[in-house]
């Protein structure tokens, strides 16, 4: 049997003096910060800043929502931890929607009246 030395076994050193001599000086760290803040101080010089409370209007409203969706999240699933209140709160949501229809939808004056209500809410909010 032949013993087989593999080539990544062998000891070689590299040639450092070869890698520095090939690396030509470029630029620095703190060039290259100054082209991209320039750049970034062109394209910002360009924008209208009197239409960014519109969008900074919108972007708090995004964010509240998302931030009440995540408390709400928790606070559903502290309750569904529980074994018995996830069923509570459901029969609690059938009495109400039950005693809201009793109340609303009993006579065809009071469904009327909603179907009125629903469509002045339609045309003030959709337009």
């Amino acid at each position: 049997m032949s013993e087989v030395i593999p080539e990544s076994s062998q000891d070689s050193t590299p040639d450092t003096s070869s890698a520095s001599s090939t690396a030509s000086p470029g630029p620095t760290i703190s060039d290259r910060a100054g082209e991209a803040m320039g750049k970034a101080n062109e394209i910002l010089g360009k924008v209208d800043w009197t239409q960014m409370g519109k969008y900074g209007k919108a972007a708090g409203i995004v964010a509240v929502v998302i931030i009440a969706q995540i408390i709400i999240k928790v606070i559903i699933d502290t309750i569904n931890f529980f074994p018995v209140l996830p069923g509570l709160l459901e029969l609690l949501g059938v009495v109400v929607v039950g005693q809201w229809s009793w109340q609303n939808l009993t006579t065809s004056d009071k469904r009327t009246s909603v179907l009125d209500k629903v469509q002045t809410l339609r045309k003030e909010y959709l337009g």
